[in-house]
């Protein structure tokens, strides 16, 4: 029983694991766009850059939010606590407030010069993939720290409510990162809904005004409110980079 429960403990990190490597393996398959550098060099990099991003979190923000969080559940503070939800509904309305508080924090990522300087290492990677995922400076990460520290006590985040949307948002950060063509039928589908690999791929795109576009990470209803929303362009019309002005 004691196996069953470990390997039930890892399943979630398993699951992710999975995730990325299938969106590897598919994105080869179904590319979107070509790449123009070699791509072994590129994974090796990211997944380095990844484990260092990996220790910072583990080390830098889990002490802190999740020791929040727990006190957070135990206090009843924040906003979800408040409303006396059931719970299903809760988990919704909290995972849509952790994914909207995530987005407004991607804009400071880009109108800040402070934060820009450690977020452009993610923007730099000359392609864009499933292994562009995982390319975040650590000193970002460290950035992130208080913000997300603040989202878990205004909302109310218990500690199961943060595992569930890191998860999912970990899933959907590697999938719209993905270099993965989907068929135009599930493009249209999806991209009402959530971030598509065709709809980020113009926030990574080599113009300024683009990188204003398509900031969220999840839903791309926060996009649409604030008027970032952008629809895909023929992938052979995106340049991959930083903005040519930027410096």
């Amino acid at each position: 029983m004691s196996v069953v429960r470990r390997l039930g403990a890892h399943l979630p990190a398993l699951a992710l694991g999975a995730v990325f490597v299938a969106l590897l393996v598919s994105e080869r398959r179904r590319p979107l766009r070509a790449r123009s550098a070699p791509e072994p060099p590129r994974l090796a990099a990211n997944l380095a850059t990844g484990a260092a991003a990996a220790l910072t979190v583990a080390l830098a923000e889990e002490p802190v939010v999740q020791r929040l969080a727990r006190e957070v559940e135990r206090r009843r503070w924040g906003l979800l606590p408040r409303l006396g939800l059931p719970a299903p509904a809760a988990t919704a309305l909290g995972l849509a407030l952790m994914d909207y508080t995530l987005f407004l924090w991607h804009i400071l990522l880009h109108r800040s010069d402070t934060l820009w300087r450690w977020h452009r290492y993610h923007h730099a990677d000359p392609d864009l993939d499933t292994g562009t995922a995982l390319r975040f400076h650590p000193m970002e990460l460290l950035w992130s720290v208080p913000w997300r520290a603040g989202q878990v006590l205004l909302i109310g985040t218990s500690p199961a409510l943060l595992k569930l949307w890191g998860q999912l948002t970990l899933a959907e950060v590697m999938f719209q990162h993905s270099n993965l063509r989907l068929p135009p039928p599930l493009e249209r589908a999806l991209s009402r809904v959530i971030v598509t690999p065709a709809l980020h791929g113009l926030h990574h795109a080599n113009r300024e005004a683009l990188q204003r576009s398509n900031l969220s990470s999840g839903l791309t209803v926060w996009d649409r409110l604030h008027g970032s929303y952008r629809p895909a362009e023929a992938p052979q019309h995106v340049t991959i980079g930083l903005p040519v002005d930027a410096g």
